[in-house]
């Protein structure tokens, strides 16, 4: 999404109103975020209800989710601001996301979406277009940047073994909850029919399935691989295999003359002889 660096009125996309920014109070140049109400279905958006959210536009890699809570704090009380790559619908996290597996870093200009409390907030922050240029970065709340913040970008990344061990410790304790649930929830349907009559078969039993796990399709996949290689010996060529036919054959033309020259001895035998 490209900048803004005008607050033109042809430039503004329809339904958009202009609020002028600056990052502090020695630029010359302001910068634009186009704000509107955020208007969606009732129960489409869980995590940005309607007539209270502020859809935000063209908001700047500086302006993080502090700034933007301090530009409109003057207008109401707020109550969450939500920094995405691009706009969609958002939902409700029962849990926050982790600290250490779950960071996402956004880059370039981004979208917000500023939730207050009431919903008269949403048109006092499209009224501060009549105001003058607001500050991001100020004496009380300066913004890093340059060195200063690729420092506290470093230390931030720094894990502390501790809080790591801790969430951890908590998602495992989860982890184990949720499957001692699905354990108690399998073993109370075992065996009980459903509303059709029919019956879940479980793996549990004198002859339990065999596991699908990783070593199991290994021991299977070797004990495949050593039947083609015991195959492949016996005819490692294809000559050797018409000879072992061959070699069969004239075996068993031999044994049926040998049984035909028996049979005619035994029959010979048994001629009647009265002298």
């Amino acid at each position: 999404m490209a900048a803004a660096t005008g607050c033109a009125a042809g430039a503004v996309p329809a339904g958009y109103t202009a609020l002028a920014v600056k990052f502090a109070e020695r630029q010359h140049s302001h910068h634009c975020l186009l704000v509107k109400e955020h208007q969606v279905r009732e129960g489409a958006d869980t995590a940005h209800p309607p007539r209270r959210t502020l859809f935000v536009l063209n908001v700047p890699p500086y302006c993080g989710p502090d700034s933007l809570s301090r530009l409109f704090s003057r207008c109401g009380h707020v109550q969450s601001v939500d920094i995405c790559d691009k706009p969609g619908p958002g939902e409700k996290k029962d849990k926050l996301a982790s600290k250490f597996f779950d960071h996402k870093t956004l880059k370039g200009f981004q979208v917000a979406y500023v939730v207050f409390r009431k919903p008269a907030a949403v048109q006092a922050a499209k009224a501060l277009s009549q105001e003058g240029p607001l500050l991001i970065s100020t004496e009380s709340h300066p913004v890093k940047t340059g060195i200063s913040k690729w420092i506290a970008s470093y230390e931030a990344s720094i894990v502390d073994p501790k809080e790591l061990k801790a969430e951890v410790d908590a998602y495992m304790e989860d982890y184990d909850k949720k499957v001692a649930e699905e354990k108690a929830k399998a073993a109370t349907e075992e065996g009980v029919p459903d509303e059709e009559g029919w019956v879940k078969v479980t793996r549990k039993g004198r002859k339990p399935g065999l596991p699908r796990t990783e070593a199991a399709n290994l021991r299977v996949l070797e004990k495949e691989k050593q039947k083609r290689a015991r195959k492949e010996l016996l005819n490692f060529y294809a000559w050797q295999h018409r000879e072992t036919k061959r070699e069969h054959i004239a075996q068993l033309r031999k044994k049926f003359e040998e049984d035909k020259q028996r049979i005619a001895l035994m029959r010979a035998q048994r001629k009647f002889r009265p002298y």
